[in-house]
């Protein structure tokens, strides 16, 4: 009698399926980059769909207000990472700060843009993306297992390891996401959820 031996590849796949299953998005770095949706290999925000997402949460924003909201928001303004993801945390929940023009009146008005719909998660986009390149320091790159993405922010980031393999540890994967933070600090800016995985065991945080 056979039998499926369990593998990192597995583990993932199930994982994909899973999400799949419940309507989120699957798509490949490769695919992202061929489709020109974000503006450089250094970060991990999509551009384009954020920008789409933001013009529906926020139909009183003309389109240049909504990507010069990404370009906000595509540059972090702190030194360290905490600290950037402080501040985008802020921005995640309670808005990003922006000034527009009262079509109505002509007025200049200021508010915050929203980034999720809390109130109907159905209005949000749900994806997954699958081994995107992130450049970071040095001329290295990182290409992480799967990312969570909601409105072309990259709010979950994953690591699976082969559950047959006895050196390949949680620690080894909490350490690999550590190094991966030290690289690419850009993609974590946005992160709200760190997990770590062989498909018996997760353990799941922040940065």
């Amino acid at each position: 009698m056979s039998s499926l031996r369990p593998t990192e590849g597995l583990v993932e796949e199930v994982a994909l399926g899973l999400l799949q299953s419940l309507g989120v998005l699957f798509r490949s770095g490769a695919q992202i980059d061929e489709s020109g949706e974000r503006t450089g290999a250094i970060t991990g925000v999509l551009h384009r769909p954020l920008s789409s997402v933001l013009q529906r949460l926020n139909p009183h924003l003309v389109s240049s207000t909504c990507e010069e909201l990404v370009r906000v928001l595509t540059r972090p303004p702190h030194p360290s990472l905490i600290e950037n993801n402080r501040w985008f945390y802020d921005l995640l929940t309670n808005g990003v700060p922006v000034e527009y023009k009262d079509p109505t009146t002509g007025e200049t008005r200021g508010g915050r843009a929203r980034l999720l719909d809390f109130d109907n998660p159905a209005n949000n986009d749900f994806s997954v993306v699958r081994q995107l390149t992130i450049a970071g320091a040095n001329d290295k790159t990182i290409r992480p297992d799967p990312v969570l993405y909601v409105n072309g922010l990259p709010l979950i980031v994953i690591e699976i390891k082969d559950p047959a393999n006895t050196a390949a540890t949680p620690d080894v994967a909490i350490d690999q996401l550590g190094r991966y933070k030290g690289t690419a600090p850009d993609l974590f800016v946005p992160n709200l959820r760190l997990a770590v995985s062989d498909g018996l065991l997760t353990l799941v945080a922040s940065i």
